[in-house]
């Protein structure tokens, strides 16, 4: 096993390299939680998520044979928040991960993947398709009165023009929302697939539809735990009832190899609430199947 996790000793996802900006891929955790509008703690999350990797260090990919382990790999370790400050932490985190070449990012609440879409778009010179797996739209214009919280990060996304809604899909959705959400985000152009569309489908389908939405340009994935059903991810902060099972997700996103991800992140799991750190484990498991979608053939 690679880099074991022990008392007061650094570990690191999947045993990548520490510190190195220049990497073809980084990983690091974003550990904001204050955008929560339930169950804090998300900011444990990143390093849940790096110890239950553990599990994923010794040995290649089942079906595909590929050892993303042997990618040029590095861990920067978790990105500088403003305690308390919601926009300084998202100037803050836009700031860190601009300039990396591949970023796959821990959360965190899911508000962290606003800054990393600007600092993407920037990057790549404009809006990006968008894989988004969840069991919440994430299109409120704001939260309870807080503009940047975890569950307006796409409105903001889709007005700031930093992803191109026409290019998005949501996979998993099924937590109550008003209908003037669901109008407004569909007027947008996303297509919005829900948890019962994919229990009555295979993963083969879903990944076709995901496939025929995203295209063939630069696209993210940002997954959020809770797309999973709490029997499978219990450890999250808003968790909905009748959700993915693990290996739906898992079926899904073997059968996106091909597609021009430039980043991802997993995003909204917080460990006070896990169970035999499934949760954990069900994350590191999504951000190692992202890998072996870019990780050379053995």
């Amino acid at each position: 096993m690679a880099t074991p996790v022990t008392f007061a000793a650094p570990h690191a996802f999947l045993g990548a390299r520490p510190d190195d900006r220049g990497a073809a891929i980084c990983v690091a955790g974003v550990p904001l939680d204050i955008g929560t509008t339930n169950r804090a703690g998300t900011r444990d999350g990143p390093r849940a998520i790096r110890a239950a990797a553990r599990m994923l260090t010794d040995g290649r990919h089942p079906e595909t044979g590929v050892d993303p382990t042997a990618l040029d790999l590095s861990d920067l370790g978790e990105f500088e928040i403003a305690l308390g400050d919601i926009p300084e932490s998202l100037r803050l985190i836009e700031a860190q991960a601009t300039g990396l070449n591949h970023l796959l990012a821990f959360g965190g609440e899911h508000g962290v993947t606003l800054p990393l879409l600007r600092a993407l778009a920037q990057r790549v010179g404009g809006p990006v398709g968008l894989l988004h797996m969840d069991a919440h739209l994430d299109t409120s214009e704001d939260n309870f009165g807080q503009r940047f919280a975890h569950g307006s990060v796409f409105w903001h996304a889709i007005t700031e023009g930093l992803v191109d809604p026409k290019r998005m899909i949501q996979v998993g959705i099924r937590a109550p929302a008003w209908p003037e959400m669901y109008e407004w985000t569909r007027g947008q152009g996303v297509t919005i697939l829900s948890a019962q569309e994919v229990h009555e489908s295979t993963p083969a389908a879903i990944a076709a539809r995901v496939r025929e939405v995203v295209g063939n340009g630069p696209a993210y994935l940002s997954f959020d735990i809770d797309a999973l059903d709490p029997a499978f991810a219990p450890g999250t902060g808003t968790p909905e009832v009748g959700g993915l099972a693990s290996w739906q997700a898992q079926g899904i996103l073997r059968r996106l190899k091909g597609l021009d991800f430039r980043g991802a992140d997993v995003v909204e799991v917080a460990p006070a609430y896990d169970t035999a750190e499934i949760t954990a484990l069900a994350a590191a498991t999504m951000a190692w199947e992202y890998l072996c979608l870019t990780a050379p053939k053995a």
